[in-house]
């Protein structure tokens, strides 16, 4: 699809309407006044929900606190060049004043926390037409309807990719309840081809053939009426002949260039308690032979040498040792993406790897599901093949990793949470041997919110150093040659960190360690998200913090083989990888500014970064190059085209993956228009927490992209993904905007 939508003037979301000003005197006026001012009171949408809500809005006069706040002089301060601009208000993002705004009127503030939250907290219950309480529903995300998106009538998938005249034999016969008539079906049933991208179909473009077959929404683009026998005309299937098909990569039934693809016959297995896992059995059951026998804890002073030599003399030691880890490596020029939650994707993944993102994780996994074979969680581990490549590595004199091999390093992470050992221990194994193109294995210590921290999951590990040395321990034991990371935050209170306790635990060992005789965890890298857990998005990251736990670290990483112990030296198996411990740091990471600034003066190994991706993913292209780049709305407009190809190729083309693609797209966009353009702001660096007033950009898809109207949108959608199906219903996390396809009449 073309990305000049203006060509002739032509408004691409309303046709009737010009983008073209009517008169010279407009021309003139825009030249003087580039910006407008969009105030609430301009949408007849929102003053139509006001009434419905409210009634009549005269009788809800304007709070004499919020008149103040707004009608309050703004300070100006002197510039370089003589002339004023206003001082940076905290909180506030810094738009350029537009001498036609009567006021400055503050746009709606987004709950980060709610949108954390909204993918796993229960939905409220409601009343049933009998006016009792409907059953709460199970699982995650039970507080979003989505709505479904699929054909009236299916296809029978023996039909699916075959030519008319042969298609496969159906296992249930008349019984079948999809369609098999296919000139029926495509006549009756489909919806009607879409018209973007050219009409071309991306997967069939891309890989020479479509998996998805007649169920495709491009299906004119492939398909063609042939002459069969006795004069009949066949309907059948194309391949794209500008693919050599010997070189074109095999096309799996969930799309092609997929990577972690664990077989149906394996889920099958774990559901039903037939995968063997040889060394996390082994390992559980020393676990509990050793929870049964806690070393000494009260030691005397006066006879400690003689306790610790007795409990290590008790002591049964594992019944195997970890594998040597492969050897991985962060720093400055490798910046990570942040396991994110919904919006963490594959295609936005790999959106943002060809945006020079050097490491990735997925979205976070829970341990029981994993081990339980449900296809849902599995298919988060799902990779592309893009982040199976190296990451960046510029080698310095100071840069000396023993061992590692940078052509054998991949980007991809594998996240879990878990709130028990034998759950972690289990998952690793599994992990380990079913997805063999995994960097890491990381353990979520860190989530927030309270469905998976009343589980014990997540950040209420950080209450529990011992429970969570015990697992970052036997994960290391099974995994392989893979790595074990961990995320943590400052802790679970308010103002009473312990991070750095527990990481110097992680790192240096507890007590139980120096009692067995053993060294630290064995963690290869540990992710510090610089806010506790009862704070959440509330305040800015405490970077100042995270240096003192970064300190500690490299304090351990210089004194190396020093710090083993001289009674019973740790095997460097159970250390990290090289013995080198490294460091990330994560919170409020918008710009190359805040990525430079975190790297020199908290001396981490790298940083983290996650809202600042979804609002802005060329953020990584900015920390390459070393400088802001004021993206244009037409080179934004292309990011969201590459996002939809990216979906279509991993979801399918056919009516389910077009809904599943519109709905993640939504997701990114409930973000993205949060994201305010360098060139209109007045101050720099721009600030993760600042809101920006209403604005109007610099043109009209300017202003679109970064309108907070579920409905606009809608319409960004539209322009790759046609009209959304009549039952599609997208309800973002940020619970401010929802859409129903009944709204639009």
């Amino acid at each position: 699809m073309s990305l000049d939508i203006n060509p002739n003037g032509a408004n691409p979301l309303e046709p009737q309407a010009s983008l073209k000003p009517s008169s010279k005197v407009q021309v003139i006026e825009r030249g003087a006044h580039p910006q407008n001012i969009v105030l609430d009171e301009d949408s007849a949408v929102t003053k139509a929900e006001k009434l419905e809500r409210h009634g009549n809005l005269n009788d809800f006069p304007e709070p004499v606190a919020k008149k103040i706040k707004v009608e309050a002089p703004v300070n100006e301060v002197a510039t370089i060049d003589g002339t004023t601009k206003s001082e940076r208000r905290k909180g506030v993002a810094p738009i350029k004043p537009d001498p036609g705004s009567e006021r400055d009127r503050g746009a709606a503030v987004q709950d980060d926390d709610a949108a954390e939250g909204a993918a796993h907290e229960p939905s409220q219950q409601s009343l049933d037409a009998r006016g009792k309480r409907k059953e709460k529903s199970r699982g995650q995300n039970t507080s979003r309807n989505f709505g479904s998106s699929r054909d009236e009538v299916g296809l029978c998938s023996s039909r699916m990719n075959r030519p008319e005249f042969s298609p496969d034999q159906c296992p249930y016969g008349e019984k079948c309840k999809f369609e098999h008539d296919l000139r029926k079906y495509l006549r009756d049933w489909k919806r009607e081809d879409l018209t973007t991208f050219g009409g071309v179909c991306p997967i069939w473009k891309a890989n020479g053939r479509c998996n998805v077959g007649w169920k495709c929404r491009f299906v004119g683009s492939h398909m063609e009426e042939r002459e069969a026998s006795e004069g009949k005309k066949e309907l059948i299937l194309t391949e794209n002949p500008k693919i050599n098909q010997s070189l074109r990569p095999e096309v799996k039934s969930t799309g092609s260039g997929t990577l972690n693809d664990v077989l149906v016959q394996a889920k099958s297995d774990l559901m039903k308690r037939r995968f063997k896992t040889p060394k996390a059995d082994s390992y559980n059951e020393w676990l509990d032979t050793q929870s049964q026998r806690e070393p000494n804890r009260e030691v005397d002073n006066n006879n400690r040498e003689h306790e610790v030599k007795d409990n290590r003399a008790r002591y049964v030691s594992t019944p195997f040792l970890p594998s040597e880890k492969r050897r991985i490596y962060f720093g400055p020029e490798t910046p990570v993406l942040a396991p994110l939650t919904t919006q963490g994707n594959l295609p936005f993944r790999r959106l943002c790897v060809n945006l020079g993102a050097q490491l990735t994780y997925s979205e976070m996994a829970m341990s029981l599901p994993l081990i339980q074979g449900q296809k849902s969680e599995w298919a988060l581990m799902r990779a592309h093949e893009s982040e199976a490549t190296p990451p960046t590595f510029k080698p310095s004199p100071t840069t000396i990793i023993k061992d590692y091999d940078n052509t054998r390093d991949l980007k991809f992470g594998a996240q879990i949470a878990a709130n028990k050992p034998w759950q972690a221990v289990k998952t690793a194994e599994i992990l380990t041997t079913l997805c063999p193109n995994l960097r890491l294995i990381d353990l979520n210590c860190g989530c927030p919110i309270d469905l998976v921290y009343r589980t014990g999951a997540g950040s209420a590990l950080l209450d529990s150093h011992a429970k969570l040395d015990k697992i970052v321990r036997g994960m290391n034991a099974v995994s392989n040659n893979v790595p074990i990371t961990v995320k943590i935050r400052m802790g679970t209170k308010d103002n009473k960190p312990t991070a750095l306790k527990l990481v110097d635990r992680l790192v240096y060992g507890g007590q139980d360690a120096y009692m067995n005789g053993d060294g630290g965890s064995g963690v290869a890298a540990i992710t510090l998200h610089g806010r506790s857990r009862q704070q959440r998005y509330t305040k800015s990251a405490d970077w100042e913090y995270i240096a003192d736990c970064a300190a500690l670290i490299k304090r351990f990483n210089e004194k190396g083989d020093k710090l083993a112990d001289t009674i019973h030296e740790a095997d460097p198996r159970t250390q990290p990888t090289g013995g080198k411990v490294y460091f990330i740091g994560n919170g409020d990471c918008y710009s190359h500014v805040d990525y430079q600034r975190h790297i020199s003066e908290a001396n981490v190994d790298s940083v983290m970064v996650a809202r600042g991706a979804l609002i802005k993913p060329w953020v990584f292209e900015e920390i390459e190059k070393g400088q802001y780049l004021d993206k244009s709305s037409t080179e934004r407009l292309a990011l969201v085209e590459q996002f939809v190809r990216y979906g279509l190729e991993t979801w399918g083309s056919d009516e389910i993956g077009v809904g599943t693609t519109r709905r993640f797209l939504l997701e990114w966009l409930s973000f993205a228009y949060r994201y305010v353009p360098i060139g209109i702001l007045e101050h720099l660096p721009p600030k993760l927490q600042d809101r920006p007033p209403a604005w109007r950009g610099r043109n009209d898809l300017e202003t679109l992209l970064g309108s907070d109207n579920y409905r606009d949108w809608i319409k960004i959608s539209e322009m790759f993904l046609g009209p959304a199906h009549k039952d599609f219903r997208f309800e973002p996390k940020h619970k401010s905007n929802s859409y129903e396809i009944e709204a639009e009449g």
